[in-house]
């Protein structure tokens, strides 16, 4: 069973709308989230939180960036298909337009995977 990261991408608009959010719509958005959590069950590892306040790191520094993340979740399931269906029909693709979904498989590394055999014992 693998591990796989959802990143919730929108338009900055839509970002800077969420955080404007009256409680009756942040209460009607949370609803979703609990219904979404109990159809995956098990599956939802971590249902994650809003993300925000971005800043970019390089080897010469930091500095506050624009990024269209603005939450994340981490899923548990047999393969990436497996986990593509857990999100296929997600509420946060109907939010706005311009919304989207990136779902990463954690991968294993390969040091570990040769001398464990999985990254289960890691």
């Amino acid at each position: 069973m693998g591990k796989y990261v959802v990143l919730y991408r929108a338009p900055l608009g839509v970002a800077e709308r969420f955080a404007q959010a009256t409680l009756e719509e942040a209460l009607a958005g949370m609803q979703l989230w609990v219904d979404w959590a109990q159809r995956i069950g098990l599956g939802l590892v971590y249902p994650g939180k809003p993300l925000g306040n971005a800043v970019k790191v390089t080897a010469s520094g930091s500095s506050p960036t624009e990024s269209n993340v603005i939450g994340m979740s981490i899923l548990q399931a047999d393969s990436m298909d497996a986990a593509l269906v857990m999100v296929k029909d997600h509420h946060h693709l109907d939010w706005a337009e311009g919304c989207e979904i990136v779902v990463l498989e954690e991968l294993p590394l390969p040091e570990m995977a040769a001398t464990q055999g999985s990254d289960e014992a890691a």
